[in-house]
């Protein structure tokens, strides 16, 4: 799904808000308050009657909650606590262990990966609306038919139906396709082979090819949660805003990319914290050990700001106006991080730390049905390659991420399967004289002495870069004029709010664009899909198409895990390093913070809704937090 690349600051001297933040770090280490027996037993008191609230921040705007229609990464997280899916993953299991969710049990799955039966379980209820005319409306197996069925309706475009048709559900692809061509609206009571009811709780889907990973994909709630007919037919085009689900939240107030807030929602089923530590984790285990039987979730409230630009979301955390602090920005990784280990001063008052290797790719992608940037023949290969080779990707992770992030070689990320850690390609490497060398063989050289290169046929070289209007964005396109301007190519730079970017590089209305992929699903599948051709406008933003790859995509997507399936992987890589549709920069380091009445926090990048499995210490907060 895709996310933007920030920050990525760049590596001049400290700003104010450094200099602020400091001061504050000492201040707070210097005046810890002192509390006599009558306020803490007055605090003991307030903190037994106040709502348990989570706040934090999202550093990039929503767009909405349908998962029909949605693909970012935040209004993803957002919807994942409305919704829910078959299927999830565990919160602390390392690594990532798929387990039931609303089913029974596991699904079924036929020993050629073709066929698949879940059983949904009983007593599971959506959360109250109007739609549903005052009846308590249960979940069934229906729900789950219905919200696949609905990425087939060309209506709501969705951005995830390429992973299905991936998969050909058998009928539904020749369903959508017959009445796109006859004008008609999508039929949903339609049967098709691939997608049967059982009974009231049981379905079956049935495959046109053989996938042994599609099974994930049933653990995203923001991608196949259960809808409810009723919920779309009420509120149709404006369901974006109207998410009604089975799930632990339901949406109590929307500012769009400005604030949301979600509550507990009053018909969630009995859910009980049973969680185990990691064994490389032993400072959770006392917290995780208190956790136990607890019914989820165990916060009231979670409470979400947007917040774009990274000093104020780094001071909000300091100022104790948030509970966590997602992905520390970079520019500030020396103050709270220095050599990757927490402050004293945030150490002395209790914030907690958790690093991790991200399960994404920042990178930039090339139109590749652009006239400029686009096509697949030498030249224009021969272009997008000397870009790449004019971006020092080893001074960006230096300087601008301060260390925080490492060299990616291809679409492929660590800790996944297909990443293969002894693979090596020109996607990480930086050389000025080979870039000015292919441009020059293939004539993209100054024609009219300006001082800036023309394309072969002598009409001006301009490349366009969407960007956004923030502090990491902007110094992300410091590297980027630094670059250009050594190649002698012209680039200028198109400022929108990320939404609009997103918007337009579904379109493919943008000719460049720097964002980052991120994967919901411990597989190299998800990177490999940013080539697909059949993903055009969805995972494959570039709009790369090539059949060589796309057969070997496909290959690999039938073949269980193995050395076999690992080459092919390999090779398919290799097609889309040598077209270059992308420019892979890196995977990045992220660190979280959390502060000390946090329970039991720790990032699983496969969990999204992680309030569902946290407690506050309501005591402490009022006691530390003012």
């Amino acid at each position: 799904m895709s996310n933007p690349q920030g920050p990525t600051p760049t590596h001049h001297a400290r700003s104010g808000a450094v200099r602020r933040a400091l001061a504050w770090l000492t201040l707070a280490a210097a005046c810890a308050p002192a509390w006599s027996a009558g306020d803490t037993k007055a605090t003991a008191e307030t903190a037994k009657s106040a709502p348990k609230v989570l706040r934090y921040a999202f550093r990039v705007a929503e767009t909405g909650f349908d998962p029909a229609q949605i693909s970012d990464t935040y209004s993803k997280t957002v919807a994942a606590g409305i919704f829910d899916a078959p299927l999830k993953f565990e919160y602390l299991a390392s690594p990532a262990k798929l387990v039931p969710n609303t089913l029974v049990a596991m699904p079924e799955i036929a020993a050629d990966f073709k066929t698949l039966t879940f059983e949904v379980k009983p007593g599971i209820y959506f959360n109250d609306d109007p739609a549903f005319k005052g009846n308590k409306r249960e979940l069934t197996a229906a729900d789950y038919i219905y919200s696949i069925k609905r990425h087939y309706d060309p209506q709501w475009k969705s951005p995830n139906l390429y992973l299905l048709e991936n998969v050909k559900i058998l009928g539904l692809s020749e369903l959508r396709k017959e009445l796109m061509a006859a004008k008609k609206p999508f039929d949903y009571d339609r049967p098709v082979e691939g997608l049967q009811q059982l009974s009231r709780y049981k379905f079956q889907i049935k495959l046109g090819v053989s996938d042994p990973r599609f099974i994930n994909q049933f653990a995203d709630s923001g991608f196949l949660g259960a809808v409810a007919r009723e919920v779309v037919d009420a509120y149709h085009d404006k369901i974006m805003e109207h998410p009604v689900g089975t799930g632990a939240w339901r949406l109590a107030e929307w500012r769009r990319s400005s604030r949301i807030v979600l509550e507990k929602n009053p018909n969630y089923r009995e859910e009980f914290y049973k969680e185990q530590p990691p064994a490389d984790k032993p400072e959770l285990a006392a917290q995780v050990k208190a956790l136990q039987g607890r019914r989820l979730p165990m916060i009231d409230r979670v409470e979400i700001a947007i917040i774009e630009e990274t000093q104020p979301r780094w001071l909000s955390f300091l100022g104790n106006e948030a509970e966590v602090l997602p992905e520390l920005p970079f520019e500030f990784a020396g103050i709270a991080i220095p050599n990757n280990k927490l402050a004293p001063s945030l150490a002395k008052k209790g914030v907690q730390m958790t690093r991790f290797v991200y399960p994404e790719i920042a990178f930039s992608y090339f139109n590749m049905e652009d006239a400029t940037v686009g096509g697949y023949t030498p030249e224009k290969i021969a272009l997008r390659r000397a870009i790449s080779l004019a971006m020092d990707v080893n001074k960006q992770i230096r300087l601008a991420r301060r260390g925080q992030g490492i060299p990616a070689q291809g679409p492929s990320i660590p800790g996944v399967f297909g990443y293969d850690p002894s693979f090596k390609s020109e996607m990480s490497e930086f050389n000025l004289a080979k870039a000015k060398g292919l441009l020059d063989l293939y004539g993209y050289v100054d024609k009219n002495g300006d001082g800036w290169r023309d394309m072969p046929d002598g009409s001006p070289l301009r490349i366009e870069y969407a960007t956004q209007p923030t502090t990491d964005s902007r110094q992300l396109v410091e590297l980027w004029h630094k670059g250009m301007d050594a190649l002698q190519v012209k680039m200028v730079f198109k400022t929108a709010k990320w939404p609009e970017n997103l918007k337009s590089a579904n379109a493919g209305k943008l000719q460049m664009w720097g964002v980052s992929w991120v994967a919901s699903t411990p597989d190299n599948d998800t990177f490999l899909a940013l080539g697909d051709g059949r993903a055009k406008g969805k995972a494959n933003k570039a709009r790369f198409d090539l059949p060589a790859f796309n057969e070997l995509y496909q290959k690999q997507k039938a073949l269980p895990d193995g050395p076999e399936r690992q080459a092919v992987m390999r090779e398919a890589q290799r097609l889309m390093i040598a077209y270059m549709p992308y420019k892979m920069d890196i995977h990045r380091i992220f660190t979280d913070l959390a502060q000390p009445w946090v329970i039991g926090y720790e990032r699983n990048v496969f969990v999204r809704t992680f309030w569902n499995y946290v407690d506050i210490d309501q005591e402490r907060f009022q006691r530390e937090s003012k």
